[in-house]
Order: C-alpha cells, then structure tokens, then sequence
C-alpha cells in the first residue's frame, strides 16, 4: 500500500508541556543506581518544532516508506517554512492526493521516491500539479 496522509492536525503549543529528564544517557545494558536522578525537565515541542506556525501534523498510512523509519500509523511532524530540497522526506498533493515520500529532482525532473522496493517511483509528468505541502522534520511511532 503506498503511504498516504490520513489525518492532519495543526500545531498548537499554548502551555509547555514538561517532563523530567535524565541528564546522562540511558545504556542498552543496566544502567547506574547513581543516575536514579533528574537534572532537568525536557518539552518535546521545543524539540520538535522550529516553527510554530508553519508546523502541522499528520498521520501516515501504508508501508512505501518504512525504509526511511516512516511506518503505517506513525505521525509526521512537518514543517511548511522549510524548503524541499533533493532527498527531503515531503508530504506532498499529487492531483489533489496526499502523500509522503522522498522528493528528488533527477535532470531537472522531480520525482517522489518511495523507501521500500515493493513501490514504484513516481515520476511528475507534464500536466499533473504537485504541490509540497511541507518537509518532514521527525517521525513519532511506538517502539514495538
């Protein structure tokens, strides 16, 4: 299934949104009793969104981008102040249908690139509209 946008949500950070974090990092082994501690707290919006404005949600749905860490269910945080450039991962409106894929410009001839090799590139011919609606900036999924 290719990947395509199925909600769309609007950034809006009124209030902070804080939780703790632990200043040292978190090995893939047992950590320290020593680091029981919270040295900081940590906002994710301000992370994850550069601007505010320009900033949208969206959730995915398909598989043509699991190769790039975007998988079915996963949300995009997307930025529309930001300009696609060649290799950006874009939520994009082919003919009016939103997808999510990997723009690249080949010969001066744009494409949208799936990552998985069960999927066709697209390529934008003449007459068809593409319009970028935005580059994809960070990806949120559950860990399985």
């Amino acid at each position: 299934m290719p990947t395509t946008v199925t909600d769309t949500w609007a950034s809006r950070v009124k209030n902070s949104c804080r939780h703790p974090l632990f200043l040292s990092r978190v090995p893939a082994g047992f950590p320290s009793p020593a680091d029981d501690y919270v040295e900081a707290s940590l906002d994710l919006s301000e992370h994850l969104i550069r601007n505010e404005k320009a900033t949208f949600f969206v959730r995915v749905a398909g598989d043509s981008m699991t190769e790039a860490g975007i998988h079915d269910g996963d949300i995009l945080v997307v930025d529309r102040s930001v300009e696609p450039e060649d290799g950006s991962v874009v939520v994009a409106a082919l003919d009016g249908e939103l997808t999510v894929k990997r723009y690249e410009v080949h010969s001066g001839h744009p494409y949208l690139m799936p990552e998985s090799e069960a999927h066709d590139p697209i390529s934008i011919e003449p007459g068809q509209e593409l319009v970028v609606w935005g580059v994809a900036r960070h990806v949120v999924h559950e860990v399985s």
